[in-house]
């Protein structure tokens, strides 16, 4: 309840009416006259709280990979850069890679503005090709990583 009011910045009846209760019942709980809700009032509190806070950690998770954490990519596609033959050539490999916090910002402001996901793979596919095999991978500044057949793709903050 109090994570309630603070969110509706102290207002009873806002509270009393998403919660659907009555304004004094709100204030019963907040003063401490009743400690524990009946069962539909414990669900609605519950849901609420929820709806609140979830996008509250959200928010500051995205913050936290954009700005100083960045973000760990694992995949299972085709990669490949070299001739058939090398070591290099394509073949199906399993990649998990940190992401800066700057590329991070950038698959997350086109995820959040409606990006496709054809657009999303092209920039996910540029990022994890700038760091596994071009910083990482030896520093090859032109080169050219094919990503495709995509089995399996986790990003996560």
């Amino acid at each position: 309840m109090k994570f309630l009011l603070t969110r509706a910045k102290g207002s009873t009846t806002a509270v009393a009416e998403r919660l659907g209760v009555s304004r004094r019942t709100v204030e019963r709980y907040r003063s401490g006259a009743m400690k524990k809700p009946q069962k539909r009032l414990q669900e609605a509190l519950v849901q609420e709280t929820e709806a609140q806070w979830q996008p509250q950690v959200k928010a500051q998770a995205r913050q936290r990979a954009a700005t100083t954490g960045g973000l760990v990519i694992s995949c299972r596609a085709f990669f490949g850069f070299g001739p058939e033959g090398t070591s290099d050539a394509g073949r199906m490999r399993d990649i998990m890679t940190a992401v800066s916090p700057m590329d991070a910002d950038l698959i997350l402001a086109a995820r959040e503005s409606g990006a496709t996901d054809d657009d999303l793979h092209e920039l996910v596919d540029e990022v994890i090709a700038d760091a596994f095999f071009r910083r990482e991978g030896g520093g090859h500044a032109g080169l050219h990583v094919e990503f495709k057949d995509i089995e399996r793709l986790d990003i996560s903050f």
